[in-house]
């Protein structure tokens, strides 16, 4: 079992990267790169060369290439060779003034080291010339720079290079830290173990405390891809789906560096003090309080991250779905044409026919009106109260799809020869469907189960949208409809990896299942 699993994580993920290969393929190839300027209000304002160079400011950013300014160039040169005064030198103003004149301007030693520099690293070099009115009335500056459109390859080669990062000792460039290490210790703030370090970006790498899931780690990182715009641009894809929902919590707490005081002070504030990071700029006031130069904490928050909120709801609605829709199939499976399974049909025949849409707001109108529930996340008063309307809304065309699944496994399975040698034995019917067809029946069930689990991370879209569920399922729509690419990358990948995970898993509990099923060639 074990060589197979592996052999089916090697190809999964090399199947990941081959998705990712594609999806970047069409993403920054096969769309057109002006709809990114879609939705932007900047375009409007600017004209001529700043215009243009704004619209390179933008593809380099979102990935598309890479360009450098000659203006760029010609600073560093300069400085380089004269010091802070390099603005005052006459070889600094000519190198600049040079490009008033786009007939002469590329004798310019300068002008010309740089289309140099620009050749040997295949960059195209791109002159604009500047712009006068008609009156002679200067309306655009000139602009000289080097740009290199971006491969598949090479973006994929930086995703994979990225992909894992995993704190060290030597994140923080800071001379005067000089006590560097990572090491085991007693955590006085949750009474329990915590892997802490010096010298790592995160002093907490390793953490217990009373919010679910209740141990948390900020060692590894995985950096699936960077948002570009809107409230979460310049955070990558894990951080934003791990990002904490809800309202700021204060509470009593006492000062990093009062902890080990036998009567330490409490304050109210809201930092969570297992999230402080490293920062040079530390005032001594700050030291005072912390410690240490580790001061930068994110807020407590009353909710759970947006992962967490898609997984909760979706794993309570799977085992809703599961609990009672296995069973209500065996009940129809057993009374085929009898008043129950008359009734179980016209609910899947509603659950499947009519929009999810449709449905949901049914579902929500029944549960405001009638029981008083919360329609809107935000605005519910109970946060407990606010996850029953999306679980019921999840669980019941999931329990209607089971029923119909069992119903029509356990019916064909009711027909096969088995059953009528099980007859012939004189086996009662309640035993041969305990024993034999329910057995068979589920082997179909059985490889979904993972899937189904695991794609409560993936979010509901509909869903969470209709109630305002602050979690993932919106994430990949969202990132297509402002054209994130970013986060359309790091959302593939990310679904691709549970769909891999998911079949796996679902393989090895049927081959736990099924005795018929092994991974040893020699037993088929």
């Amino acid at each position: 079992m074990t060589k197979y699993v592996l052999k089916r994580l090697f190809f999964g993920i090399c199947s990941i990267f081959v998705v990712a290969f594609i999806v970047m393929a069409m993403v920054f190839t096969a769309i057109d790169r002006e709809t990114i300027f879609n939705d932007d209000q900047q375009i409007s304002k600017l004209k001529y060369n700043e215009l243009t160079m704004y619209k390179y400011r933008q593809w380099q950013k979102y990935g598309y290439l890479e360009y450098n300014l000659y203006s760029n160039f010609v600073s560093d040169k300069f400085q380089q060779k004269y010091g802070e005064n390099y603005t005052e030198q006459d070889e600094y103003k000519e190198a600049v003034s040079c490009l008033n004149d786009e007939n002469t301007y590329q004798n310019n030693a300068t002008v010309k080291e740089f289309i140099t520099d620009a050749n040997s690293k295949k960059y195209e070099v791109i002159f604009l010339p500047k712009v006068v009115s008609k009156r002679g009335i200067l309306q655009s500056n000139p602009v000289l720079f080097a740009k290199k459109e971006r491969s598949t390859f090479s973006r994929l080669g930086s995703f994979i290079k990225n992909l894992i990062k995993v704190e060290t000792i030597w994140d923080v460039k800071d001379d005067s830290l000089t006590d560097r290490y990572i090491r085991f210790q007693w955590d006085k703030r949750s009474n329990m173990p915590a892997l802490v370090g010096s010298g790592t970006t995160h002093k907490y790498l390793i953490y217990f405390d009373n919010r679910f899931p209740f141990i948390h780690q900020n060692l590894v990182h995985i950096n699936l891809s960077t948002s570009l715009v809107g409230m979460n641009a310049g955070k990558d894809v894990s951080d934003i789906m791990n990002e904490s929902t809800g309202n700021l919590v204060r509470k009593d707490q006492v000062y990093p560096a009062d902890i080990d005081e036998e009567n330490p002070e409490y304050h109210l504030v809201s930092d969570d003090y297992h999230t402080v990071t490293y920062s040079e700029n530390a005032s001594d006031d700050d030291i005072k309080k912390y410690g240490d130069k580790y001061i930068n904490a994110s807020s407590l928050m009353s909710g759970f991250s947006r992962l967490n909120n898609s997984f909760v709801i979706g794993l309570i609605a799977v085992i809703l779905a599961y609990l009672l829709g296995i069973p209500l199939g065996i009940l129809m499976a057993k009374r085929k044409g009898k008043i129950s399974d008359i009734i179980g049909n016209i609910y899947i025949v509603f659950i499947i026919a009519v929009p999810s849409l449709a449905y949901i707001f049914i579902f929500a109108a029944i549960g405001t009106n009638l029981f008083k529930l919360p329609y809107n996340w935000g605005l519910a008063s109970n946060p407990t109260a606010a996850f029953i309307l999306p679980i019921v809304s999840l669980s019941l065309p999931m329990m209607g799809a089971l029923m119909k699944w069992v119903r029509r496994y356990m019916i064909d399975q009711q027909n096969a020869d088995y059953v009528k040698f099980a007859k012939s034995q004189g086996l009662s019917k309640g035993e041969i469907f305990k024993k034999h067809i329910s057995k068979n029946a589920f082997i179909y069930i059985v490889h979904s189960i993972p899937a189904d689990i695991l794609g409560c991370l993936t979010g509901a879209i509909i869903t969470e949208r209709i109630y305002q569920v602050p979690g993932v399922g919106g994430l990949l729509t969202n990132a297509i409809t402002s054209y994130d690419n970013g986060i359309i990358v790091g959302a593939t990948v990310f679904y691709s990896f549970l769909s891999i995970i998911a079949m796996i898993l679902g393989d090895v509990l049927l081959a736990k299942y099924d005795p018929r099923i092994s991974f040893d060639n020699k037993r088929g």
